[in-house]
C-alpha cells in the first residue's frame, strides 16, 4: 500500500506528466485558428458586412497577442489561478457571443462584440504562458524541443477541434461557438493543478532522449494522420460512422504520450527515476531558489573532468556530495556570488531590463518581419490561390497548417541540435528559417505554376519555426524568472508585423490602381 501511494505521488510530481498535460491543454488552446469557421456564422446571424467581420478579426488578433496581463499574473499568482482566469475569460467571452448569435440575449453593438471576442481569445494567452513557463522551468536543458512541441500542438489545435466538431455533427453551426466557449474551459480546469513547475532534479537524463524521440514520433504520426483525414473528408463524402471512427483514433493518438510518465514511474530500476527528488525545493536555513539555481549551474559547468568518466551512479553520488557542500558553504556565508550592476546574459532579466538590450530588440524585429510576413500570407492565402487560378482554396489552408505544425516541431529539434552538439547560438536556426521564408515569398512573387505548393511548404515551415526558436532563445538570453512577461511582449510583434505589411500592401494596391486609371483615362485632376 505504501509503495502504491509512493508511486502515485511520484507520478503526480513527474515533470513528464506536466509536459503531457501541457500538450493536451495546448491542443485546445489555439481557438483563434477557428475564427475562419466562426466568422461566417456570426456574419449570417448578425447581418454584418465584410468590414465589420474584419473588425472582429482585428479584435481576435489583439486578443491572441496582447498577453501582458497574463505574463504578469503568471509571475505573481500560482499558475492554476492564472489558468482559471484564462478559462473564465474564454467562457465569458465566447459564451456571450454564442448567446448573442443564437438570439438568447438582445443583439449587442459591434464594439461590444469586438470586446467579447478580444476577452474570449485573450484567455489563450494564459494557456500558452502557463504551459511554456512550467515546462521550460521543468526542462531548462531541453528548451528547444519543449517549446517547439507545445507551440506545435497549439498550431494544430484548430484542426483537432474541427475534427471533434465534425464528429458531433450538429446542424446548427452556432454550436461550434458553444464548443469553443465550453471545451477549452473544461479541459483547462481539469488540468490546471497538474501544469506547474515541479521541484527536484532538472538536468538532462539518459531517458530524456528516448522520451523526446517518442514524442516526436507521435507528433509526426498525428500530423500525417490529420492531413490524410482532411484530404479524405475534402475529396470524399464520408459517412458519420467513418468520421466518428477517425475522431476516436485521433483521440487515441493524443492519449498515447501518457505512457511516458507511467513507464518512468513504474520503472523502479531506472537510476534516473530514483534521482527525481535529489534536492529539495526549499532547504531550511539555506539559499533562495535563485541562488540554488546558480549553485546547480556551477556544479554542472565546473565539476572536475574525471567525474564524467565515472559510472552513472557513482557520478551522481559525487555531484550530490558537491552540491551539499556548496549549499552548506552558501548557508554559512563562505561562498559569495559576485554580482555586477544589472544581470548578465543568461541571468534573470525583468521586462524593463530586457527592453534596454539590443539582443531583445533584435529578436523582436526578427519576429516582426519574419512571422509578420508569414501571418500576412496565411491571412491572404485564399485570395492568392484564387488569383493563380485555383478554385479550391481549402487544401492550401490545410496544408499550411500542417507545415506550420511541422515547422514548430522541427524548429525546436534542429535548434537544440545546433546549440547542444554544434555549440552555435540558437538564432542561427532563426536565420535559416527566415531564409526559407524568403524563398517562399520569392516563389509567390514569381507566380510559377507550382508556386502555391512550394510557397505554402516553405512559408509554413519557416513561420512555425519562429515560434519554437524565439521563445527558447529569449529564455536563454534573459532567464526564466520573468519568462512569461518577456514572451508575451515578443508575441506583439506578430500582429504588428502583419498590420504593417498589410497596410503597406494596401497602399501599393491603391497606388497601382491610380497608375492604371491614369494610363487608361489620363489625369483628370
Amino acid at each position: 500500500m505504501d509503495r502504491l501511494q509512493g508511486n502515485l505521488q511520484s507520478f503526480f510530481h513527474n515533470r513528464w506528466l506536466v509536459f503531457v498535460a501541457a500538450m493536451w491543454m495546448q491542443s485546445w488552446a489555439g481557438i483563434g485558428y477557428l475564427f475562419g469557421s466562426i466568422s461566417p456564422v456570426i456574419k449570417s446571424s448578425m447581418g454584418y458586412n465584410q468590414r465589420q467581420i474584419a473588425s472582429l478579426g482585428v479584435a481576435k488578433d489583439l486578443g491572441d497577442s496582447v498577453g501582458f496581463l497574463a505574463g504578469t499574473l503568471c509571475e505573481i499568482l500560482p499558475l492554476w489561478a492564472a489558468l482559471l482566469i484564462g478559462a473564465l475569460q474564454n467562457l465569458i467571452g465566447y459564451g456571450l457571443v454564442w448567446l448573442v448569435v443564437t438570439r438568447q440575449v438582445p443583439v449587442l453593438p459591434l464594439w461590444v462584440m469586438c470586446i467579447l471576442i478580444f476577452v474570449g481569445n485573450n484567455g489563450e494567452t494564459y494557456f500558452n504562458t502557463a504551459a511554456l513557463v512550467s515546462c521550460v522551468q521543468n526542462f531548462p536543458k531541453s528548451r528547444g524541443p519543449v517549446v517547439g512541441i507545445l507551440k506545435g500542438f497549439a498550431g494544430l489545435s484548430g484542426a483537432i477541434l474541427t475534427q471533434l466538431y465534425a464528429m458531433i455533427h450538429i446542424p446548427n453551426h452556432a454550436a461550434l461557438i458553444f464548443m469553443v466557449a465550453v471545451g477549452p474551459t473544461m479541459v483547462v480546469m481539469a488540468l490546471m493543478f497538474i501544469v506547474r513547475p515541479v521541484g527536484g532534479h532538472r538536468q538532462v537524463r539518459p531517458c530524456d532522449d528516448h522520451s523526446f524521440s517518442f514524442i516526436y514520433s507521435v507528433c509526426l504520426i498525428l500530423a500525417a494522420y490529420l492531413l490524410g483525414v482532411m484530404l479524405l473528408e475534402d475529396l470524399i463524402d464520408l459517412s458519420r460512422t467513418v468520421i466518428t471512427v477517425f475522431t476516436l483514433i485521433l483521440i487515441l493518438i493524443l492519449l498515447v504520450p501518457i505512457a511516458i510518465p507511467v513507464l518512468l514511474t513504474s520503472s523502479s530500476d531506472d537510476p534516473a527515476a530514483t534521482q527525481e527528488c535529489l534536492l529539495p525545493e526549499n532547504k531550511k536555513g539555506g539559499s533562495s531558489e535563485e541562488q540554488a539555481e546558480i549553485i546547480l549551474s556551477e556544479v554542472e559547468d565546473e565539476k572536475p573532468k574525471e567525474v564524467d568518466s565515472l559510472p552513472e551512479i557513482e557520478r551522481q553520488k559525487r555531484i550530490v556530495q558537491l552540491q551539499a557542500r556548496l549549499f552548506q558553504a552558501a548557508a554559512e556565508g563562505a561562498v559569495r556570488v559576485r554580482r555586477k550592476r544589472g544581470p548578465r546574459r543568461g541571468e534573470d532579466f525583468t521586462l524593463l531590463q530586457a527592453l534596454i538590450k539590443a539582443d531583445f530588440w533584435l529578436l523582436f524585429f526578427s519576429l516582426l518581419l519574419g512571422s509578420g510576413s508569414g501571418l500576412t500570407v496565411i491571412d491572404n492565402l485564399g485570395q492568392m490561390s484564387q488569383s493563380l487560378g485555383y478554385e479550391d482554396t481549402h487544401i492550401f489552408v490545410s496544408m499550411i497548417s500542417i507545415w506550420n505544425f511541422l515547422g514548430r516541431i522541427g524548429g525546436g529539434y534542429v535548434s537544440e541540435i545546433i546549440v547542444r552538439n554544434r555549440a552555435y547560438p540558437r538564432p542561427v536556426a532563426l536565420a535559416v528559417a527566415q531564409v526559407l521564408m524568403a524563398l517562399g515569398h520569392f516563389c509567390f512573387a514569381m507566380a510559377w505554376p507550382w508556386a502555391m505548393y512550394i510557397g505554402t511548404l516553405l512559408i509554413g515551415i519557416g513561420y512555425g519555426a519562429h515560434w519554437s526558436i524565439v521563445p527558447a532563445a529569449a529564455s536563454e538570453l534573459f532567464g526564466l524568472k520573468n519568462f512569461g512577461a518577456l514572451y508575451n511582449f515578443l508575441t506583439v510583434a506578430n500582429p504588428a508585423g502583419s498590420l504593417l505589411l498589410g497596410w503597406k500592401n494596401a497602399r501599393c494596391n491603391k497606388l497601382r490602381t491610380k497608375v492604371v486609371y491614369a494610363s487608361l483615362y489620363g489625369d483628370r485632376t
